[in-house]
């Protein structure tokens, strides 16, 4: 079994929020599924999105410059698939659903569990991905108690009746 392979396996053990990462603005509206996001920091809050470089959508949230990270409850485990089916055009995508906008325009999914809406503040590649650096510019969270999460190469829904406190 060669490195990769076994990179893969083993990432494979390492469960991940899953999340549709949406863009809109002068290159257009787009969407992916993505389970590499993460927080940063803080003090500015800033995330972290990953994307694969060959991705259809990649150049157009370069040049949009800003997106929203949507936190998928375990009820949307088909609307991640939608957004993961490459062959689909962007009308097709966000037909699904309910849509709306925050500060940056990027669409925020309403049913999300938490939606980050964000400014691309810096962008690197590195190996077959480029690596976002998103400043937080609004935040939604929603009082759905359960997440999806990709395990093993397998959706998982986790979470239980939680008390949201404001």
């Amino acid at each position: 079994m060669n490195l990769q392979t076994e990179f893969r396996n083993a990432m494979a053990q390492l469960g991940s929020a899953v999340s549709v990462i949406t863009t809109d603005g002068p290159a257009g509206k787009f969407g992916f599924t993505a389970s590499a996001v993460c927080s940063v920091t803080d003090q500015p809050p800033t995330l972290l999105v990953c994307m694969n470089r060959n991705s259809f959508a990649n150049a157009h949230f370069k040049q949009n410059g800003a997106l929203c990270v949507n936190v998928l409850s375990g009820a949307h485990q088909a609307l991640s698939g939608i957004f993961a089916n490459a062959s689909l055009r962007s009308e097709e995508r966000f037909a699904h659903d309910r849509w709306q906008v925050m500060a940056s325009g990027a669409p925020v999914l309403s049913s999300a569990v938490a939606s980050f809406d964000c400014a691309i503040d810096n962008c690197h590649e590195v190996g077959s991905h480029t690596v976002f650096y998103c400043q937080v510019q609004a935040i939604r969270i929603s009082e759905q108690p359960r997440g999806l999460v990709y395990f093993n190469r397998r959706y998982h829904t986790v979470g239980g009746d939680i008390e949201v406190k404001a």
